[in-house]
C-alpha cells in the first residue's frame, strides 16, 4: 500500500491535468464534451454538471480519456459529411470535425501543453519556497587510474560545464553524467581563472540509486564538496524562479529526447526504461522523503506524458497533429483506409513498447 496510495495520487493528478487541457480547448472553441474520465473501465463513481459532460473515475487508473459530442472516432475528419447528416445546425456546431484545422490541433495538443505547465507551476513553487541550491561543484578527489585522472580533472577544479550543460550546482554534476548519452562526456573546468576542457571516458558499473533500485552507473572517479563547506541554497524571486523553471523542462525535454534517440540507434542502455510498476515503486519510495521529492517527481512525469504524447504515433495525440499536418499539406483529410493502417502500426508500437518496459519492470523486481 505504500507503494500503491502514492502511484494512485501521481498517476490521477498528471492524467487529470493532461484531460483538463483537452478538455480546456474543447470548451474554449465550443466543442461540446459527453465524458471526463480518470482510468478506463468501469465507472466507480462520477457526476454530471450543467453542461451534461460526465465526470467520472474508473476503476483502472492508468490513463484517462475525454469524449467529444458525436465522435465515434474523436480525432477523425475523413468521415465528416457522413457525421453531419445526423445533427442539426445547432449540434453540429458542438461537433470537433467541423473545427478549423488550428481549433482542432490546439484541443488535441491541450493535454501535452497541459504536462509542462503543471511541471513549469511545480518547479515555481519548489524555487520560490523551498529555494535552488547555487553551490559550486569543487573537486575534493580524484581516485587514482579513473577516468577523470585520465583525462586530467585535478582537485580543486571547478565543474562549469557538462557536454555544454552549465552547471549551476554541485547537484547538478552527478544529474548531467547520468543523462549523458555520449561516449566521451565534455567537462569544461576553471583551475585558476583558466577555463579546461576536458574529455572524459566513464566507465558503467553495475550499481544502485538513492532508493535502492539497481540502474547502471557512469563512474568518472571523482568527490565533489562545498567550498569551506558552504552551502549556497536560497529561496528565488517569481520572475528568476519562472526562468530556473523554464530551463528545467527544456533540459528534461532535451535530455529526454536524446536518451530515446540513442535507445533508437543502439549506444542507449534501454534496461533503464520502465513502466507503470517502475513508477509505481519510485513514487511510493520518494513520498516516504516527503511532499517537495514528491511534487518534483510528478513534475518529471508530467514531462514524460506530455512529451511522449507528443510522438508521431498514431494512438497518441501526436499521432493526430501528423495526421492534421497530412492535412493542411494535402488541402484535405487522409483516407479512412488510410488513418486505420496508420493506426494499426501506432497499436504495434505502443504494445512494443508496454511489454519492453514491463519486462524490465519485472527484471527489476527480480522476477526474471
Amino acid at each position: 500500500m505504500s507503494f500503491i496510495l502514492p502511484f494512485i495520487v501521481l498517476i490521477i493528478v498528471v492524467v487529470f491535468i493532461h484531460e483538463y487541457g483537452h478538455y480546456y480547448f474543447a470548451k474554449k472553441y465550443g466543442v461540446g464534451v459527453t465524458d471526463f474520465s480518470i482510468g478506463f473501465g468501469k465507472e466507480l463513481f462520477g457526476w454530471n454538471d450543467k453542461s451534461g459532460t460526465r465526470w467520472k473515475i474508473c476503476w483502472i487508473p492508468l490513463g484517462g480519456y475525454v469524449k467529444f459530442f458525436g465522435d465515434r472516432n474523436v480525432f477523425s475528419q475523413a468521415d465528416q459529411e457522413e457525421l453531419l447528416k445526423k445533427y442539426n445546425k445547432e449540434d453540429q456546431e458542438k461537433l470537433f470535425v467541423t473545427k478549423p484545422l488550428y481549433q482542432r490541433s490546439l484541443i488535441v495538443a491541450g493535454g501535452p501543453i497541459a504536462n509542462f505547465v503543471l511541471a513549469i507551476f511545480i518547479f515555481l513553487f519548489i524555487y520560490m519556497f523551498a529555494g535552488k541550491d547555487f553551490t559550486p561543484a569543487i573537486i575534493d578527489e580524484v581516485q587514482k587510474d579513473s577516468p577523470a585522472e585520465i583525462a586530467g580533472m585535478k582537485k580543486n577544479d571547478i565543474i562549469i560545464e557538462i557536454d555544454n550543460n552549465k552547471v549551476e550546482s554541485i547537484l547538478d554534476v552527478s544529474k548531467l553524467i547520468l543523462m549523458s548519452t555520449s561516449e566521451i562526456v565534455d567537462f569544461k573546468v576553471s583551475r585558476y581563472d583558466q577555463e579546461l576542457l576536458l574529455k572524459v571516458k566513464p566507465k558503467i558499473v553495475a550499481g544502485v540509486d538513492n532508493l535502492g533500485n539497481k540502474i547502471n552507473k557512469r563512474i568518472i572517479g571523482i568527490k565533489l564538496s562545498p567550498y569551506n563547506n558552504e552551502i549556497n541554497h536560497k529561496k528565488l524571486g517569481p520572475a528568476r524562479a519562472l526562468i530556473e523553471s523554464f530551463k528545467e523542462v527544456y533540459f528534461v525535454t532535451t535530455s529526454s529526447l536524446k536518451y530515446m534517440g540513442s535507445m533508437i540507434t543502439g549506444s542507449g542502455d534501454s534496461s533503464q526504461l520502465g513502466g507503470p510498476i517502475r513508477i509505481a515503486k519510485i513514487s511510493g519510495q520518494v513520498a516516504e522523503f516527503g511532499i517537495l521529492p514528491f511534487i518534483s517527481m510528478m513534475a518529471y512525469i508530467s514531462i514524460s506524458l506530455g512529451l511522449i504524447n507528443l510522438f508521431p504515433i498514431p494512438l497518441l495525440d501526436g499521432g493526430h497533429l501528423m495526421f492534421y499536418a497530412f492535412e493542411k499539406v494535402l488541402g484535405k483529410p487522409l483516407s479512412q483506409k488510410t488513418q486505420e493502417g496508420f493506426f494499426r502500426i501506432g497499436m504495434f508500437l505502443l504494445l512494443t513498447l508496454m511489454f519492453f518496459a514491463t519486462f524490465n519492470d519485472l527484471k527489476d523486481l527480480g522476477l526474471f
